[in-house]
């Protein structure tokens, strides 16, 4: 007696259903309904202990040719399925790269920054090096050792961020001064940039976070000769070569003597306006001979060494050399003001 399945299943309408499959969730549902555990290959492989024992063999070789064909198509199906999508998304994504880049505004340095690099490589080309010290001090580096009593009204909790009685954020990049000599013996020049923090309310002239930089030599036979020097050489060259200094006599704590010092107004140049107050004069750095307790302080000998000290803010830097009427201006990170001074469109 013959054996035929073909009253049970059609190969080639199955073969045609897995053809016709447009995506592999339809392809994996033709699978399942052949193939799957309640599919019609499936059930047809479960006949076969009713086969007749003679007819069981040829019967179980043509269910299993059956299940190799369908699963070769589902195999050969899938790859062409899969491929198409590789294609369409390989379309989608494509571009053309003989295009422009996309244009996009380029940054720069704040102008703080750029000044305070400026600043830098002046004191640099005149043998000073960089030094740096903590933002959080001591009060004994802050103040005491800068021949600051207790009673000073530098101290006042007032004036300064105090975390306890003993430490502060820094009033001044002057510590760094102590910290160094502690460390080194003479002679020395360092130039010491850094952020300081004083309990200022916010205005045209005050922040309570600004930039300074100090300057400090120690050698023997220093004279106020040598810091006129220095300083006439920094402000030609920071502010231009027909500016002209001014040294004030005053009075700071850690110098003796000291001097405030001026440079002449470069809007009247030096005739006496409205930026300058009608003096011809601006006021930008204090400076002096460093005082002989700040040496006893850090172990040198006033009798063999000596030296000079300034320091300046660098936010006054950028408002004289660009006419800056308002501090705030410079965190307010409006582009159009910082435009003025980068040469890009930021």
């Amino acid at each position: 007696m013959g054996v035929s399945i073909e009253p049970a299943i059609d190969l080639q309408s199955v073969l045609k259903e897995i053809d016709e499959a447009s995506d592999l969730v339809t392809l994996q549902n033709v699978k399942a309904k052949y193939l799957g555990k309640q599919g019609v290959v499936t059930g047809l492989f479960k006949k076969i202990s009713s086969i007749p024992q003679g007819e069981r063999k040829a019967f179980g070789q043509m269910v299993n040719n059956l299940k190799k064909q369908i699963e070769l198509k589902i195999s050969e199906k899938r790859a062409e399925i899969e491929k198409k999508m590789r294609e369409e998304k390989e379309r989608k994504d494509r571009f053309d790269i003989t295009l422009p880049g996309a244009i996009r505004d380029s940054g720069t340095y704040h102008i703080i920054t750029q000044v305070m690099e400026e600043v830098q490589e002046i004191w640099l080309s005149m043998g000073f090096e960089i030094a740096t010290g903590p933002e959080v001090e001591d009060v004994y580096y802050n103040f005491e050792a800068l021949n600051t009593p207790e009673w000073h009204p530098a101290r006042d909790m007032h004036d300064t961020f105090y975390f306890n009685r003993n430490r502060l954020l820094r009033t001044h990049t002057s510590p760094i001064q102590i910290r160094v000599m502690e460390n080194r013996k003479p002679p020395l020049a360092i130039f010491a940039p850094g952020k300081c923090y004083r309990k200022d309310t916010p205005d045209t002239t005050h922040l309570p976070m600004f930039h300074q930089f100090e300057v400090l030599y120690v050698d023997r036979h220093v004279s106020v000769a040598h810091l006129k020097g220095v300083l006439e050489t920094f402000v030609k060259r920071i502010f231009g070569k027909d500016r002209r200094i001014r040294l004030r006599p005053s009075f700071f704590p850690f110098t003796e003597p000291s001097f405030e010092v001026d440079v002449s107004c470069g809007i009247c140049g030096g005739v006496g306006c409205r930026s300058c107050g009608g003096t011809g004069w601006l006021e930008i750095l204090g400076s002096g001979m460093v005082h002989p307790n700040v040496f006893r302080n850090v172990g040198y000998d006033p009798e063999e060494w000596s030296g000079f000290a300034l320091g300046m803010g660098v936010e006054r830097i950028v408002m004289l050399k660009y006419d800056i009427e308002d501090i705030r201006d410079l965190l307010r990170n409006d582009r159009r003001f910082l435009k003025k001074f980068t040469g890009v469109n930021i």
